[in-house]
């Protein structure tokens, strides 16, 4: 199958408007790449000080410079139910290193707040903050130069991304992604998003709000939902930086623990000791982030990797922005309906075909870049369509794989491009005189896409809450939810709001949401035009609407304007609240990082542009 036309269009536009940063990140990249164990270019000082509490063994093979040194990056906690698998981890990874002549050390940890406990909640204006800091932390862990390739143990939101940032950073470094897999099905996903809704409305308590809660998040493991957690995972696989079929295979199970022997197998492998040297920055290019987009389209992922991609390929000195999104999204069809796209969770889409199918479907479509380099070596993508055999292992360390299914299990959650659940990826750019923002349709019924209303003007989402309990939200409108961007309180998710404007939506009411904040991996079934730049804090139009003015929200259209007042440009920008309860949570320290952080679009980076960017 040839490729289709529109993806090799995007292509060789983000190829050509990249040619000078990919250019100089190369460069950079190949001027760091010497031969040998990293750690012979350290002095005896130096090495004595990574080994000196090393076992006799694992010392003298490190003190020798002979044997590949393999460091773990882990984002392990134990209130992150996705994470608290990584506690075995470094152990096992030892282990496996040992078995294949090479050793490993923990490089060093890296932050990993929980987006499910800072929901609604002020911890939540740190946590998009947290994906930098995540990479900072990474650059600081392979700063000691002792490791010739790298294992990152990440799954969630801003997790993966951070990692990714950092790795790249370091991509003259042979690297690759080791997760954890998801929890079992809980709660069916709609019967929990019933009851939020049931208790924004008041009729029921906090007690079975609780119950069902408890329901859903029960076990070690990913939340099912695909999330940004879940469209992470899904991103790893379909860029090659983690190994076929490796993503929503459970915690704690035999073939968890042999694909993560499997992944330091060819951790070492990769290094430059043997004949299969791939360091990270030549797994990524633009090819690999074309193949990511699609992959979100065709699965309905989460619109925080409209951010989250853009700094990611920045990493890689490659450019992207959100025209890139909107074209492949009308030519790339929606093929999984995964909870809050339908009601299936990642673990009925893995049983339906998974990963193996839906890229087989993408490569037989000519979607995505086969010619592309991954970790699992050998026919680059080619390799991702096919799936881990359990209880099957030629050696240790060594899973076998057979070719994945050429039919979904289940065409209610997991369909063909001939016969798509949607004919585009249901991702929207949407761009008037307020400004440029994204929305995801996918989960919104096609009659709730047009609204245009009077504004309801807010600068705190508790005040609509408040609103809603004083009975004032019974009638069409639009909110518009503003000083959300990462300059005015680091960008938080806004997802609070989703129980109660889908009641009021569910009522025949005409609402839609228009914010420089975010919303959620899970955004759900009421229209919203999320992460709008200019922010209001950087002298966006955002800030001039008041309440009154009619907002026409129109995806079909993909535009997002003020229609009333033809005047209304030429009004002053309102004044940004005061940002709330910095010195309860120490984020005053996080304010320098707020003011300069980059736009949502280029990737609301508060890194810095990478020098081969300048």
């Amino acid at each position: 199958m040839s490729m289709n036309s529109t993806i090799e269009k995007v292509t060789a536009r983000i190829q050509k408007r990249s040619a000078a940063s990919r250019k100089a990140y190369l460069a950079a990249v190949q001027s760091n790449i010497r031969p040998g164990p990293r750690r012979k270019r350290l002095s005896e000082g130096n090495v004595a000080h990574a080994t000196a509490a090393c076992p006799v063994l694992e010392k003298t093979e490190l003190l020798g410079a002979k044997w590949a040194n393999v460091g773990i990056v882990t984002a392990y906690n134990d209130m992150l139910s996705a994470h608290q698998p990584f506690a075995t981890y470094p152990d096992l990874i030892k282990h496996a290193a040992r078995r294949n002549g090479a050793t490993a050390q923990v490089a060093g940890g890296v932050p990993a707040m929980c987006d499910g406990v800072t929901q609604g909640q002020d911890g939540m204006e740190l946590s998009l903050f947290s994906r930098d800091i995540i990479a900072y932390s990474t650059a600081i862990a392979l700063s000691h130069d002792m490791f010739d390739s790298v294992i990152h143990l990440g799954v969630c939101d801003k997790i993966v991304p951070g990692l990714m940032i950092g790795a790249l950073r370091y991509g003259y470094i042979p690297q690759i992604f080791a997760p954890a897999g998801p929890m079992p099905s809980g709660i069916p996903n709609p019967e929990k998003a019933k009851v939020r809704q049931l208790y924004a409305e008041g009729k029921v308590g906090r007690d079975e709000l609780l119950k069902v809660e408890a329901a859903s998040y029960h076990a070690p493991g990913t939340c099912t939902f695909y999330g940004t957690a879940n469209s992470n995972q899904m991103l790893m696989e379909i860029m090659g930086m983690q190994l076929p079929g490796a993503s929503f295979v459970h915690p704690n199970t035999p073939l968890r623990d042999a694909i993560t022997a499997q992944t330091t197998r060819r951790a070492v492998q990769m290094t430059n000791l043997g004949d299969e040297f791939t360091p990270a920055g030549h797994i990524i290019d633009e090819k690999a982030i074309v193949n990511g987009l699609v992959g979100l389209m065709a699965t309905g992922g989460s619109t925080n990797l409209t951010i989250h991609m853009a700094a990611i390929a920045a990493a890689a000195g490659i450019i992207i922005n959100w025209d890139d999104f909107s074209d492949i999204s009308h030519a790339v069809p929606l093929i999984c309906r995964i909870y809050p796209n339908g009601i299936a969770d990642v673990n009925h889409f893995h049983a339906a075909g998974g990963m193996a199918y839906l890229v087989g479907q993408l490569i037989d479509a000519g979607l995505v870049h086969t010619d592309v380099t991954t970790v699992a070596g050998g026919e680059g993508l080619i390799e991702y369509t096919r799936e881990p055999l359990k209880n099957a292992h030629a050696e240790a360390d060594t899973v076998l794989f057979k070719e994945g299914p050429k039919e979904s299990l289940d065409t209610d959650i997991l369909t063909s491009v001939d016969k798509p659940f949607r004919p585009d990826g249901g991702l929207r750019l949407l761009e008037g005189n307020i400004g440029r923002s994204v929305m995801k349709v996918s989960a919104v019924k096609r009659e709730n896409w047009l609204v245009e209303a009077p504004a309801i003007v807010i600068d705190d989402q508790n005040a609509l809450i408040d609103m809603h309990k004083a009975g004032e939200l019974e009638k069409d409108f639009v909110v518009v939810l503003r000083f959300q961007g990462p300059r005015a309180n680091g960008m938080p998710e806004l997802h609070k709001l989703t129980p109660i404007m889908g009641s009021l939506q569910d009522k025949g009411f005409k609402i839609a949401m228009v914010t420089d904040g975010r919303m959620s991996g899970a955004s759900g079934k009421v229209p919203a035009a999320i992460h709008m730049h200019p922010e209001a804090l950087a002298g966006g139009n955002i800030a001039k609407i008041q309440n009154g003015d009619i907002v026409r929200v129109d995806p079909a259209a993909e535009t997002v304007n003020v229609v009333s007042d033809p005047n209304w440009l030429s009004r002053p920008l309102a004044d940004a609240p005061k940002v709330q309860n910095l010195d309860a949570l120490g984020m005053n320290m996080f304010a320098p990082l707020r003011g300069q952080a980059d736009n949502s679009e280029a990737g609301a980076s508060v890194l810095g542009r990478p020098e081969w960017m300048v």
